[in-house]
């Protein structure tokens, strides 16, 4: 866990973080190696602002030293069998010079309170195949689930 001279800060982007969202996109693009996913073809400053508004979507920065050292984009998904929600998890990345210092750990723990404002009964999140280090994170934090996922297209 880091010390205090490691201290990790996170916080809730809001509708006027348009910015600080830019950045976390470069973050993304960079830990993820997906430049075309990220970059080309970013939404202007008013889709940003609504997205950020909106309730149902999570995005977290974290800072280290001031730094943003990583990011969570999550998104509350009301259930219909029951009343209460789910939170998934979409993206997680933590630039490769703050790794292992707890940081991914910080964005998940500050995620559980709001899930639990939003009504969530459980987070969720995916890991690819051969991604050893989020999987034995996720496997930390709570109990694996083998699954398949599948891409449908349009």
């Amino acid at each position: 866990m880091p010390g205090a001279a490691d201290t990790i800060e996170v916080r809730r982007l809001r509708a006027a973080d348009i910015a600080l969202h830019r950045e976390v996109m470069l973050l993304y693009s960079a830990a993820f190696e997906e430049p075309g996913s990220y970059r080309s073809a970013p939404p202007d400053d008013a889709y940003i602002a609504a997205l950020l508004a909106r309730p149902d979507f999570i995005e977290l920065a974290a800072f280290a030293g001031g730094e943003l050292a990583g990011a969570l984009s999550a998104y509350a998904l009301p259930k219909f069998e029951q009343a209460r929600a789910e939170v998934y998890i979409y993206d997680l990345a933590v630039l490769e010079a703050h790794r292992r210092k707890g940081v991914a750990s910080a964005l998940i723990e500050a995620l559980k309170p709001i899930a639990r404002e939003a009504g969530a009964w459980v987070i969720f999140v995916q890991a690819d195949h051969g991604d050893e280090p989020a999987i034995a994170l996720y496997e930390s934090l709570g109990s694996r689930e083998e699954v398949l996922h599948f891409d449908i297209a349009l």
